[in-house]
């Protein structure tokens, strides 16, 4: 379960933070020029939140398994964070603090810290925080038939495969409305487990008034007291 979610934080971070266009979308786009406009306004962003629904399933990933939640971003000229809580199907915490990452699970009464610089080597983390590029980092495709029927005309769906081989990842599909947010991700992995994260309720610079005292808070956690630690 551990790894399931550490790979899923690396992936899910990829692209949630695009902003609304200047200028509406056209019909015509390429499938590049969806994911450069994705790209340049992702850097304009400082901060976001939103509630997430995820749904995983495959033949090496058992049962399929629901979840959701709440997520928090944000960052600035010296501060990259987010937070993932889950709150089904039981409590769990993805954090980083951009000096430690850290992984809570309420049922295993166990947390898990790894700094946060281990994971600047996955290609979807570093774009997170400032250090990838869509274009470059990905080969960019039209979506598969299957999916592509999933659009319409107020939503586009684009295909990207990593250029470097990634553990967890193989392809990634993206749903991107007319107004340029990020409702939907289809994550495969190379044993065909699928996961989709639907998103919902989402707020551009959701912290833009908020203290640097209250942003430390936000992305900080102390877990219970009986819970076991583990660095790595």
């Amino acid at each position: 379960m551990q790894k399931l979610l550490a790979g899923l934080l690396s992936v899910i971070v990829i692209c949630i933070m695009p902003n609304l266009l200047s200028a509406d979308a056209t019909d015509n786009e390429t499938p590049i020029e969806i994911a450069t406009r994705l790209q340049n306004h992702y850097d304009t962003i400082t901060s976001l939140s939103l509630n997430f629904h995820q749904d995983t399933r495959g033949e090496m990933a058992g049962r399929p398994r629901k979840g959701s939640g709440k997520a928090l971003f944000y960052r600035d000229a010296g501060s990259n964070k987010m937070r993932w809580d889950y709150s089904a199907p039981d409590e769990q915490v993805l954090l980083s603090d951009g000096k430690n990452f850290f992984m809570y699970f309420a049922a295993q009464q166990q947390m898990i810290v790894t700094p946060a610089e281990n994971l600047e080597v996955e290609l979807t983390y570093g774009f997170f925080i400032g250090k990838g590029n869509l274009v470059e980092d990905f080969q960019i495709l039209p979506a598969d038939d299957n999916l592509k029927a999933m659009s319409g005309k107020s939503i586009k769906t684009i295909k990207l495969i990593p250029l470097k081989p990634q553990a967890q990842v193989q392809d990634i599909h993206l749903w991107v409305s007319s107004d340029s947010l990020l409702r939907r991700m289809h994550i495969q992995d190379h044993f065909g487990t699928v996961t989709v994260l639907n998103f919902s309720d989402i707020q551009i610079n959701s912290l833009s008034n908020t203290s640097a005292e209250q942003v430390e808070e936000l992305f900080n956690f102390t877990p219970p007291d009986d819970t076991e630690i583990i660095y790595q």
